[in-house]
């Protein structure tokens, strides 16, 4: 299957990006060098192009009870712009997928999902939609998404951009009413919550850093990017430190640390799946799990050595049992550790336990510690 583009693909090429297939997309990895963008997100600010995202609007007079239904945090009474982050999950408690909804209206859900899961979302979660009065339109082919990070984006965002975004708190959304360079911006999807063209504006991110997430049509995205690069304010920044800023403050990957064989429980998400709700799908399986524990638990562990553990690598006992599998893993740049996250055997995952970590054909010596290899610094 051919790899899909963004409207800023002609852009990334452009500034010389690498470009690499993710997530059914040609995707840019990195302009100058991983480090180089990982340390001008953690201390200015940077740009990225996350318009592979899909995203799906739910609305009609059942739209929250399907939402509850098919989600597991809670959006009962939710106050209009605020935003959740959860899973979507199989009867068996295996994750479909991770994702973020927003609630732009009474009745109005902005599910935003994984861009590699996107035709296999979508078709899940029609399968859910009997016996619920809603309007499901996917719109993905329609938004374009930007997300700027870092703890001078708020800045950027107000002084480059003109958007006033100050008063935004954390994990909350606006409709955006577009500057006067954005109006020659031709609609191509359905309004959303009331803005002009459909436009919104996030205080969120994948960077454990202050930031905010755009999304727009293909033509308002596009000379957002404009605006951003030509300020010199703003680094491009491709998904390369994507990775490594999301890795080192803990934040999952849907294929590594979550997956249709790893339930939340397992990955240490419980906090996002609200067992007192009166139902979701997977629910029971979660519930039966918490009671009795799960085979499996992901967990951090630091090397003692530089060497780099990657995904798939096993971990061991000091005997050399195999006990598990690693599912992210780097020389952490904000810190200068080696570290990985791992899904083990339960019995092992306590903090301090020692273990091993194989690299090619040689063991590592690590413990195992707290997921979060640096603090976030969001603006709550």
């Amino acid at each position: 299957m051919e790899e899909k583009k963004t409207c800023l693909y002609d852009k990334h090429v452009a500034l010389g990006a690498l470009m690499s297939p993710f997530g059914g997309f040609i995707m840019p990895i990195q302009y100058s060098t991983i480090i180089d963008e990982h340390n001008a997100v953690r201390q200015h600010c940077g740009v990225f192009d996350v318009s592979h995202m899909g995203e799906v609007r739910i609305t009609g007079p059942d739209a929250e009870r399907y939402v509850q239904h098919i989600f597991t945090n809670d959006v009962a009474n939710a106050p209009i712009g605020q935003i959740y982050y959860g899973m979507m999950l199989y009867a068996d408690g295996g994750t479909v997928d991770d994702l973020l909804v927003y609630k732009m209206g009474e009745n109005d859900f902005f599910l935003v999902i994984n861009a590699a899961n996107i035709s296999k979302d979508v078709e899940w979660m029609q399968q859910q939609m009997q016996g619920f009065d809603i309007r499901f339109d996917h719109q993905s082919d329609y938004y374009g998404q930007l997300a700027v990070q870092g703890p001078e984006a708020e800045a950027v965002v107000e002084e480059v951009l003109g958007l006033q975004c100050k008063e935004l708190k954390f994990y909350t959304a606006a409709p955006l009413q577009l500057p006067t360079w954005g109006e020659s911006s031709k609609p191509n999807h359905l309004p959303l919550g009331g803005g002009r063209e459909g436009a919104i504006i996030s205080r969120t991110g994948y960077t454990g850093e202050d930031g905010f997430e755009i999304y727009g049509s293909h033509d308002f995205i596009r000379a957002t990017w404009d605006k951003l690069i030509e300020s010199g304010r703003c680094k491009p920044c491709g998904l390369g430190c994507r990775d490594t800023l999301r890795f080192e403050v803990g934040l999952p990957l849907y294929g590594d640390e979550l997956s249709a064989d790893i339930s939340p429980v397992m990955a240490g998400l419980s906090m996002f799946c609200k067992l007192d709700k009166e139902e979701f799908i997977g629910k029971e399986a979660l519930v039966e799990q918490k009671a009795n524990g799960v085979p499996r638990k992901l967990v951090g562990i630091e090397l003692s050595d530089k060497a780099i553990p990657r995904h798939g690598y096993a971990v061991l006992t000091p005997t050399g049992d195999v006990i598990g599998e690693v599912t992210t893993g780097y020389h952490c740049i904000s810190v200068d550790k080696s570290v990985c996250m791992a899904l083990i055997k339960t019995e092992y995952a306590k903090l301090g336990t020692e273990l091993l970590v194989q690299i090619r054909k040689k063991t590592f010596p690590g413990v195992v510690v707290k997921k979060k290899f640096y603090d976030k610094h969001y603006k709550k």
